[in-house]
């Protein structure tokens, strides 16, 4: 289920969910511990004819190149988990897709180089050419976009937060209360993608409320149709809230680069899901 629930409309600005920590799996493989005890043994036992180590080296690279085949030949499904394994942390490790959510924070003091906008909106300055570009073409096709929100630091999140938990206690919520309430519109300190510098909120100068009328203007119409060209995907579309976290929000549009935003867009796939966390 979403972490957030939408009430009524916003300006531009903040929205979210609330920190959770997700469990991690251990485990040991038992063939892999049974192939490991089986090569120690046999290399014990050359060491032991010889009469010496001097052949070590030269029987370990023997005896591992016959174990890789035997893997492979043993265990063909578990060659390919560790390929997917590693093909998935290559894609997280990578600046343009890093993951951040209601359970996924920003990294400790991540401070991207920023290019500055002419409204003084900020970007990663790696994807600013992209954005650039996006907005220039979307202004071709005879619309005006306005993009209202961009990269944010840590305080500028966290005074957005406070702000909106004294408006709330302005309005008669419990102080108990008040965190809980304000993290179903402004997203929690630390795990909001502004932070990040890939993120912005993108509206229609002619309708600028954050709510789900804004997927109706020509601007966002044009966008949904075409930012994953230059490398930029809705992040929180309408059908995926239960795997972000995240009220659908047909402003909010994430840079994830051109190979991953046409991938996600042609499957219809969110950011979890193209990392493989769902």
């Amino acid at each position: 289920m979403s972490y957030r629930k939408q009430r009524g409309y916003r300006k531009c600005g903040g929205k979210y969910g609330k920190r959770r920590r997700s469990p991690r799996k251990t485990g040991v493989r038992l063939p892999a511990v049974i192939m490991g005890t089986v090569l120690i043994l046999i290399l014990c036992g050359r060491v032991i004819l010889t009469g010496g180590i001097g052949e070590i080296t030269g029987w370990s690279a023997e005896i591992q190149a016959v174990a890789a085949d035997a893997m492979a030949d043993a265990a063909p499904g578990q060659k390919d988990s560790r390929t997917k394994q590693a093909h998935q942390a290559k894609k997280e490790q990578e600046w343009n897709l890093l993951l951040v959510n209601p359970w996924n924070w920003v990294p400790e003091n991540h401070e991207p180089e920023l290019t500055y906008l002419r409204n003084g909106q900020a970007v990663d300055s790696r994807c600013y050419p992209e954005l650039q570009q996006m907005i220039d073409d979307c202004r071709a096709a005879g619309f005006e976009p306005l993009i209202c929100a961009s990269y944010r630091t840590m305080e500028k999140q966290e005074a957005l937060f406070e702000d909106k938990e004294a408006n709330l206690i302005r309005e008669g919520y419990p102080e108990n209360e008040v965190e809980v309430e304000a993290a179903k519109v402004v997203a929690y300190p630390g795990t909001c993608e502004h932070q990040l510098g890939l993120a912005l909120d993108i509206v229609d100068v002619s309708y600028q409320q954050l709510d789900t009328e804004q997927e109706n203007t020509p601007v966002q119409q044009w966008l949904m149709k075409n930012s994953w060209k230059y490398g930029f995907v809705l992040r929180y579309p309408t059908d995926k809230s239960d795997i972000t976290g995240i009220i659908y929000e047909p402003w909010h549009y994430r840079y994830v680069g051109k190979e991953a935003a046409a991938e996600m867009y042609e499957n219809k796939l969110c950011l979890e899901e193209y990392l493989g966390i769902n």
